[in-house]
């Protein structure tokens, strides 16, 4: 698709933008590496280096790096609609610097939190604006493949760094080699945005001129716009939450998985490996549910891929062998990967161009908050009745998500839109 009527008005498609679409895939991939570098490594270093034996301990990094990232979500969409989105990106990045050096001369455990901390800040600025920046480039038509792209992109290159970071630490130590992984992923990422990418926020307000609504004249307050996102609007409402419950699962899996993996016999490279899968079928597989959602709705998408989600967690809690772990860990990629771009194309479905990215940022507000409740509650809970009655919960809350959005969510994709595909 593409849209523009004379030369100085910017042209909406992901064709008509490839390059820039393209870098910013690119981008997004080192954006996603910073986190796989922590993956698979950082719990067992918690039990090796800082001695942690509570599973709720272990797990308070990924609620530090859940609530930072949470909150930076929200600011980092209010922010991109007042100084534009390069600025955001580029800040981002410069938060980012710290973080592999922290981790690998870490003195003690709250060094290891402090530089969750600012990663979290970093993903915040950093994911959210390639997100809101691929929405303003790909227009209506193509928002499912936008989003598939951008986070194929993004958790595919979590999955490599995971498995790199097994690799490295299982051949040469927990630390420092495997974040030197990290300190590349920053140069190239923050070069790439400061030379080469350039500003979008002018297609947004384009897009928004086409419209023939009376929302692209009357922008709601900031209040409304989270009011709308989080309770009010029935669709929106049902995104958030399930955006929430499916980063719940992810906070469970990233922390406590290691632990569970390691208890049930598997050696550090195996653990790589598992980590590594659920990522790498996540990533791949949203190449082509983003594009299935632009062809027969968001709704039916959500449903299954959150029941799907919380199968596979059923069966890693039921099997302890490698290979159902690593059918499972397939499953649950599938089901994830069913669910995260259609969430964020269903944003892009409802919210006006005008406060599409205070929406974004309210979404992912929800969505990576739950990656602190996830490690807070299956931390307690595996404390309190062993890490297998942790994945039981974190299964049954995932199935009860799915139902919530079979039962109070619309089709957010308009019939005109898919008759057209």
């Amino acid at each position: 698709m593409s849209t523009g009527s004379s030369s100085d008005q910017p042209a909406l498609g992901i064709r008509a933008n490839l390059a820039q679409f393209t870098l910013l895939i690119i981008v997004n991939a080192f954006v996603g590496a910073m986190v796989g570098m922590e993956r698979s490594i950082l719990p067992a270093l918690a039990e090796q280096e800082f001695m942690l034996a509570a599973r709720s301990a272990i797990l308070s990094f990924i609620a530090v790096f859940g609530v930072s990232k949470a909150l930076t979500n929200y600011l980092a969409g209010r922010f991109s609609d007042v100084f534009g989105r390069k600025a955001i990106l580029i800040a981002g990045w410069a938060v980012a610097i710290p973080v592999p050096f922290l981790l690998m001369w870490a003195p003690t455990w709250s060094w290891v939190l402090f530089a969750n901390l600012l990663l979290g800040i970093s993903q915040g600025l950093t994911w959210s604006t390639t997100v809101i920046m691929k929405i303003d480039l790909a227009g209506p038509a193509n928002r499912g493949t936008a989003m598939g792209l951008n986070e194929f992109a993004g958790y595919f290159a979590v999955a490599g760094a995971a498995l790199a970071t097994g690799y490295v630490a299982s051949t040469w130590g927990l630390r420092p080699e495997p974040f030197y992984l990290g300190v590349i992923f920053v140069v190239i990422g923050l070069g790439l945005s400061v030379f080469l990418v350039r500003e979008t926020r002018h297609h947004a307000d384009f897009e928004a001129s086409l419209a023939d609504t009376v929302a692209s004249l009357e922008r709601p307050s900031q209040k409304e716009i989270f009011y709308k996102t989080s309770i009010s609007h029935r669709d929106l409402s049902s995104v958030s939450q399930a955006g929430l419950v499916n980063n719940l699962n992810d906070g469970m899996a990233w922390g406590l998985f290691p632990i569970y993996f390691a208890l049930a016999g598997m050696t550090l490279e195996q653990i790589g490996w598992l980590a590594a899968i659920y990522p790498g079928v996540w990533g791949i597989g949203q190449l082509f549910t983003g594009a299935l959602s632009d062809r027969i709705g968001r709704k039916g998408l959500i449903v299954w891929g959150m029941w799907l989600q919380a199968l596979a967690l059923a069966a890693i809690a039921m099997f302890n062998e490698f290979h159902t772990f690593a059918i499972a860990a397939i499953l649950l990629g599938a089901g994830t990967a069913m669910v995260y771009p259609t969430l964020l194309a269903a944003i892009g479905d409802v919210a006006d161009p005008t406060w599409r990215a205070s929406a974004v940022g309210v979404y992912r507000l929800w969505r990576d908050l739950g990656y602190a409740f996830g490690a807070v509650i299956a931390g307690i809970v595996a404390d309190l009745f062993g890490v297998t009655s942790a994945v039981w919960v974190i299964a049954g809350i995932t199935f009860l998500s799915g139902t919530i959005v079979r039962i109070r969510m619309r089709e957010t994709l308009p019939e005109q839109v898919r008759h057209n595909r």
